[in-house]
């Protein structure tokens, strides 16, 4: 189950089925996002794909088009998509219409595009389930920034979360059971949303081995530890420091950052070395950048010598090669250079362990609240990181006989923190804490275990700053030995029959880059299982808290009531 290969094998088959000639692509918001995930612009124009035009764009409305040409239309199945093709049929760019939607289309809607081709230019309309965005091979998103409303589903980001899912579990020919989170409605409802669609385009899902899959519906809630922690494997570190958006990363705010570098493309299928080092920890990510800089030295070095045709004839064909090498080196080295920047100038080694300890650790509450106390003094500690920091003490200490949270947000309070962080503290609590949760998060038996190790060199960050593991590794672990418990994790309609070998799991709430690490962890560790991860978003910490302020934001305190010197305004 690789879903960048689902997405490519799709474009592959749009992009050939047309007539051989100069081809216009038409897409939307959504579906441009989708194929730049997968493809360079300079890729997709090899394709014969001459232009790349928006359909919600005014300029397309207003220009003129080339009647010679042939338009690859790929949409969604929205009701502004489809009015926008029957006002584009009504008068025609272009010569012949291909149109492919990015997920299931009503019939209806087929019908009313009929008959707005009056001049006959439709030559094809098919669905083609590309209604996501494929990260990694093994981890897919949504799109969505905020999925909650009052603590429960915004309906318009059900409906967009049901509509990708579908789309998922066709593009892998998957015809899954269904498990969810039992404490969990927003995943009982997403559950039951997505048989109803199944068992109403049966014909669809009728795939052989259809009962060899699974779906497991989780809630972010159950884990609020996994996204407010500092990372330090390469891509989760730029996208907590620096954050991911689509592939790419904008730099233009940091000072002295050249035009071609403001903004910087990250993607696994357009950059081996970043495809190598995605799970790689930050000290082995300079061993590895140093390498490839000396790679590039030596490749530069031999090309200084140009004394005949040969030589030039022998440059020249290995230019682009050399080219994209150094602009990949010249990337990776702006990029680890300010995370490095970021580590120092924010005390982050520091400020890791002491969160380690607080997610992983076992109850040491004395100790913990002291090292707490003692970073909240640091004044190279940021704002946003002294709150976390408390907000994480909140939610292993909600309920301890000595909680001292209140004296934390004093001393929050004398660092002159904002209303807005403060009630960051508040919102996680009515969002994640005890009440909501249904496992142990905070499971004690295994946490002394672990025994706490140190730093062996810049390459030992893999140990001390990396002792948590995810909820979800526990989870994925009793589900690949078969003692996931039923009555925890229900089967939508009954029991299911037989092993799944291909889950496929979904966290309402959003995913992590950690939690993508994991299930490449447990893929590697488990041959006979092939797990894929998607969620509603991919966060960082800062997105994760924009979900918890819109989850809660006319949600009344009925948990944290005891926390009184908090002001709202």
């Amino acid at each position: 189950m690789n879903v960048i290969s689902a997405i490519k094998a799709y474009i592959v088959k749009m992009t050939s089925e047309s007539e051989p000639g100069m081809k216009i692509l038409l897409m939307d918001k959504e579906t441009t996002s989708v194929i730049s995930m997968v493809y360079g612009q300079s890729e997709i124009q090899q394709k014969e794909v001459f232009l790349l035009e928006r359909i919600d764009s005014p300029n397309f409305a207003n220009s003129t088009g080339l009647r010679y040409l042939k338009c690859l239309v790929f949409v969604r199945p929205t009701q502004q998509n489809i009015t926008a093709l029957c006002n584009e049929l009504r008068n025609p760019k272009y010569g012949a219409y291909y149109i492919y939607f990015s997920n299931i289309i009503a019939k209806a809607d087929i019908k009313i595009l009929a008959e707005h081709d009056e001049h006959e230019v439709v030559k094809e309309v098919q669905e083609l389930y590309m209604d996501y965005l494929a990260v990694n091979p093994h981890l897919f998103s949504i799109g969505l920034s905020t999925c909650f409303l009052n603590l429960n589903w915004n309906p318009s980001a059900l409906q967009r979360t049901v509509q990708g899912i579908i789309s998922v579990l066709l593009s892998l020919k998957k015809c899954p059971v269904i498990r969810y989170q039992a404490n969990s409605n927003v995943c009982k409802d997403l559950g039951t949303r997505i048989d109803e669609i199944i068992s109403k385009e049966s014909s669809l899902f009728a795939f052989s081995q259809s009962n060899n899959s699974l779906l497991l519906i989780l809630d972010r809630r159950d884990d609020p530890i996994t996204p407010l922690l500092n990372q330090w494997t390469y891509q989760a570190m730029v996208h907590e420091l620096l954050t991911i958006n689509n592939n790419r990363v904008n730099l233009s705010d940091i000072n002295g950052i050249p035009k071609e570098l403001s903004e910087v493309v990250l993607s696994v299928e357009q950059d081996t070395f970043y495809a190598k080092n995605i799970f790689m920890n930050y000290g082995e990510i300079g061993t590895n950048i140093k390498e490839l800089m000396d790679q590039f030295q030596a490749k530069a070095k031999s090309h200084q010598k140009i004394e005949s045709i040969a030589d030039m004839k022998s440059f020249v064909e290995s230019y682009p090669q050399f080219k994209k090498l150094s602009g990949n080196v010249t990337k990776h080295v702006t990029v680890v250079g300010e995370l490095n920047t970021m580590v120092n100038k924010f005390n982050l080694l520091d400020m890791s362990e002491v969160e380690q300890e607080l997610a992983s650790q076992n109850n040491d509450h004395y100790s913990h609240l002291q090292s707490v106390k003692k970073l909240l003094n640091n004044e190279k500690i940021r704002d946003i990181d002294a709150t976390k920091l408390v907000m994480l003490y909140a939610l292993r200490y909600q309920n301890h006989n000595n909680n001292d949270l209140t004296g934390l947000i004093d001393l929050l309070k004398r660092r002159g923190i904002t209303a807005r962080f403060l009630k960051n503290i508040v919102n996680i609590i009515e969002y994640a804490g005890s009440h909501a949760r249904q496992s142990d998060l905070f499971n004690v038996e295994n946490a002394v275990k672990i025994t706490k190790r140190f730093i062996k060199g810049l390459s030992g960050v893999d140990n001390v700053y990396t002792q948590h593991k995810p909820l979800l590794h526990e989870t994925l672990e009793d589900l690949v030995k078969g003692r996931l418990r039923d009555h925890l994790y229900p089967y939508l309609g009954g029991h299911g029959s037989g092993r799944q070998q291909d889950i496929i799991v979904f966290i309402v709430g959003g995913a992590t880059y950690e939690e993508s690490l994991t299930v490449h962890s447990i893929n590697r560790n488990n041959p006979n299982f092939n797990i894929l991860l998607g969620g509603t978003t991919v966060h960082n910490s800062a997105s994760f808290l924009q979900e918890v302020d819109q989850a809660t934001k006319n949600v009344p305190r009925k948990h944290t009531r005891t926390i009184r010197n908090i002001q709202f305004d």
